[in-house]
């Protein structure tokens, strides 16, 4: 009999990725979403969609952030592990809107922390972010590095803090628990609000791309594919763990793209020559993310395959509309 799986955050970007993904590998899926307005809902009800009718898939709109209480009364069936992939994201958001953020990404984790331990649910994948090295000097981005004094935006605090809290439940309760520190995901289905999404359209509408800075902050850019096979690979490692884990692990690609480079890949793939506004650097911002992805390497097999000429290439025909085929190991 398959695992049954619990994901939450369901009908986001990285989450009806991974939907589809465990899906495809025969797992039982629930996945939830309260359809958060940080961007539009009818976006996210298309991202369900295309899985919605599975059958081996159900799901329920319900928000965390309503106690262990809530869920239990939704979820009325076992669960084996839970992907918590539901957060209010964003860095700059987070600065305007502090409060909002600890609520979701703090008090939410809690609360589906209190409905595991109550359901006797052990497994737990973490979606973290790479936002939570801040602007640690030491490159690339370790595991170990100290994250005391790290965070720089509120987004960044609330993740380090869900994955203190998990550690705490690791502790008290054995939890089997792996953190994934995601570097910048894109590729189709990305939100509206990142970087990628803004440029194309505004290379499609003949408008300048703001530049935040001098345009040599870098990320590490992920595409989407290779981060859900590093869920995948973690998901399966932790449904393999007889005794308790707390682990923390970077899923990116270990490859730095400055934001002018990133400008003219954009342009590329649009087929627009890019038109550039420099414009003071934002609030919580870091210099650089970087991913040393050794331990992923070492622990899942995890090896990202897709460069960013490609991943762009398969955004932008998302985006105009035409069918992107998932490609699953």
């Amino acid at each position: 009999m398959s695992s049954t799986i619990l994901v939450t955050g369901c009908a986001g970007f990285i989450g009806s990725h991974l939907c589809e993904r465990l899906l495809h590998d025969g797992y039982r899926v629930i996945g939830i979403d309260n359809f958060d307005d940080f961007y539009p809902r009818a976006t996210k009800e298309a991202n369900l969609e295309i899985f919605a009718k599975h059958p081996r898939f159900s799901f329920i709109e319900v928000d965390l952030r309503n106690g262990a209480r809530a869920l239990a009364e939704h979820v009325t069936e076992p669960v084996d592990l839970v992907a918590h992939l539901a957060a209010k994201a964003g860095v700059g958001p987070s600065v305007k809107d502090p409060a909002g953020y600890m609520e979701t990404n703090v008090l939410g984790t809690t609360h589906l922390l209190e409905w595991m331990r109550q359901q006797e649910v052990h497994n737990l994948f973490f979606a973290s972010s790479s936002s939570v090295y801040g602007n640690t000097p030491e490159l690339p981005f370790e595991e170990e590095a100290s994250m005391l004094k790290a965070a720089v935006s509120p987004y960044a605090a609330s993740k380090l803090a869900g994955e203190e809290l998990i550690y705490t439940y690791h502790h008290l309760y054995q939890l089997k628990a792996l953190c994934a520190r995601f570097f910048t995901v894109y590729g189709p289905r990305q939100r509206p609000d990142l970087a990628i999404h803004k440029f194309a359209r505004l290379l499609r509408a003949g408008q300048p791309i703001p530049v935040f800075g001098d345009g040599h902050t870098a990320r590490d850019y992920t595409f989407v594919d290779d981060t859900v096979e590093g869920i995948a690979r973690g998901i399966a490692y932790l449904l393999a763990q007889e005794a308790p884990v707390y682990e923390l692990v970077n899923l990116g690609n270990h490859h730095p793209v400055s934001l002018l480079e990133l400008i003219e890949a954009v342009g590329k793939a649009v087929g627009v020559e890019p038109q550039l506004s420099f414009q003071v650097p934002q609030a919580g911002d870091v210099e650089i993310t970087y991913a040393d992805i050794t331990k992923a390497q070492h622990m899942l097999g995890y090896a990202p395959q897709t460069k960013l000429a490609e991943g762009l290439r398969q955004f932008v025909q998302w985006l105009d509309g035409a069918p992107v085929q998932a490609h699953h190991a």
